[in-house]
């Protein structure tokens, strides 16, 4: 449904977009996840046709965009402000987009209740929109958008004004309202979870170039990167040297875990600047074990630095046995673990046991 072909961006000397080369799917619900200034943004923009290229092409459904105006493209755009005119009521706000439609009046109205009954706001036609909270008016945006039945739907970080039950909320309903329709949706996102949630594939956009484009569990489990690691998530990272590498294997000692096979799906690479070969892992690919239990994996022990409670979740920093073994430094590493009744959460202090798999260990090299 879109592709760009080498596309490249300027703001003076500012290389924005620096030859983005992608490709998203007939009604796929893609996103491009990326920290601030990285130019997802821009290239979401240049998609609407609201910012020109410097190089490259931009093409939806097969057609090149080059010189098709924004308001002409089979595009439509939902704002992060949502753009909702305060001095008109919702059922106005819906059908903006239909004034030079040769429709008629009646078949107009009923294009909005249908598009308002879409996003759940059925009977709301006649409500002021400075009257609406902050979860309705995105979903008047939603509506004034789809209205228009456009092939692709840009979002640009609509939920971000949103509180979190809100926005949990709003992801679901998305989600749900992209099935729906079957149309293609692009999200612009700088929240990892919310990425994760809801996309079928996301582009990680660093400095204006893509860092990875993968599914949610790829990129999840498998960063093609530490700096992608270190974006998506929580992953520990601790030193490491490569003693020796097989055809399906790369062998590396880690202080506090040992000599560990590393299997080749899991080796990724290592970035600029980085102090050298590194392993890494999530939170919840170690478990806390109580002293004499029975261990489903390799052990190592250490001892509790920090606890954090969250709810359904407690954090805990372990300062791992022999971590320092490398450089004089102990390491800590993070281990989440679900609050299940009955289990003792151990405090401050309390020396563990941790377990561990190599298949959940990423190498960066």
């Amino acid at each position: 449904m879109i592709e760009c072909r080498g596309v490249q961006k300027y703001y003076g000397d500012y290389h924005a977009l620096r030859g983005i080369d992608l490709t998203i799917r007939e009604g796929e619900f893609f996103s491009l996840l990326g920290p601030s200034g990285c130019g997802k943004t821009t290239l979401l923009r240049t998609i609407a046709g609201f910012e020109g290229i410097d190089g490259g092409v931009v093409l939806v459904d097969g057609r090149d965009m080059a010189n098709v105006p924004a308001n002409v493209r089979p595009t439509n755009m939902v704002f992060q402000s949502y753009a909702i005119f305060p001095h008109l009521t919702v059922a106005e706000n819906v059908g903006f987009g239909l004034r030079r439609d040769p429709r008629s009046r009646a078949e107009k109205a009923a294009a909005v209740d249908d598009a308002l009954d879409m996003v759940g706001m059925k009977g709301f036609g006649g409500r002021a929109a400075h009257a609406l909270s902050g979860g309705q008016r995105q979903r008047v945006a939603l509506a004034r958008a789809l209205i228009l039945k456009p092939k692709v739907l840009l979002l640009d970080e609509p939920l971000s004004a949103l509180d979190r039950k809100m926005r949990e909320q709003m992801q679901v309903e998305l989600i749900k309202l992209q099935r729906q329709v079957g149309i293609t949706f692009v999200l612009v996102t700088h929240d990892q979870e919310e990425a994760l949630v809801m996309s079928d594939r996301i582009a990680v956009m660093f400095e204006g170039e893509i860092a990875q484009l993968d599914g949610p569990e790829a990129l999840y489990a498998r960063p093609a990167s530490r700096r992608v690691a270190d974006f998506i998530g929580v992953m520990n990272f601790m030193p490491a040297r490569i003693v020796g590498e097989g055809a399906d294997h790369v062998t590396v000692a880690v202080p506090g875990f040992g000599t560990v096979d590393i299997p080749a799906a899991n080796v990724s690479r290592a970035d600029r600047g980085d102090a050298g070969p590194s392993i890494g892992f999530r939170p919840e690919a170690a478990t806390l074990l109580p002293m004499g239990a029975e261990a489903p994996g390799r052990v190592t022990e250490g001892v509790i630095d920090e606890v954090v409670y969250y709810g359904d979740m407690t954090y805990y920093d372990v300062i791992m046995d022999g971590s320092d073994d490398y450089d004089g430094v102990p390491h800590e590493v993070r281990i989440s673990m679900r609050n299940v009744f009955g289990r003792e959460v151990p405090d401050v202090g309390t020396r563990v046991r941790v377990s561990w798999s190599p298949g959940s260990l990423v190498l960066f090299r």
